[in-house]
């Protein structure tokens, strides 16, 4: 028997978030032999906010695209692109949290640490919390970053706490 090849699609999605958008979305996927292998949603500020990746039969590709077309009626817009196939890679992926006070330019200035230490966001959740004792904003960013080799751990715990004396930097 034939295995049939699957083609992976990647997709962004953001509208005006309402019950039942992720299973209707998960029902569309369903009808055309869709599979649904990852995702991540959020609700901000009224929008719900995802991405996600779905492999498929490729008699089914265009189909699907289509039908997920049809949510531009509903206000939801939909961007899909083809998962480019890439050569498996050597590089180390660390966990990172990093808290400190917040400030306008910090999401920059740690984008910018990371990039300089040669570190790629492969996840990252940013968001603010209050201060346990004086209740002031503190800013948070947790995930995961991907370097060259594992030896340059100690070069981006560097670029992060040269930014600042207030930030609390954790690399696992």
């Amino acid at each position: 028997m034939l295995m049939q090849m699957k083609h992976s699609l990647v997709m962004t999605i953001l509208g005006a978030d309402r019950p039942g958008l992720v299973s209707s979305i998960a029902e569309v996927v369903n009808r055309h032999k869709g599979n649904w292998q990852e995702s991540r949603m959020a609700r901000l500020a009224g929008q719900f906010a995802g991405i996600l990746r779905v492999e498929c039969p490729p008699e089914e590709m265009e189909a699907l695209r289509s039908a997920l077309g049809d949510f531009t009626n509903q206000d939801i817009h939909i961007t899909i692109v083809n998962e480019p196939l890439l050569e498996a890679d050597n590089r180390h992926t660390l966990g990172i949290d990093v808290v400190g006070n917040d400030r306008p330019g910090i999401v920059h200035q740690l984008a910018r640490a990371l990039a300089d230490a040669g570190a790629n966001v492969e996840e990252w959740t940013t968001g603010l919390e209050s201060a346990p004792m004086s209740g002031h904003p503190l800013f948070r960013v947790s995930g995961k970053v991907s370097m060259a080799s594992p030896g340059d751990e100690r070069k981006l715990r560097e670029a992060i706490e040269n930014l600042s004396d207030d930030l609390s930097v954790e690399i696992h």
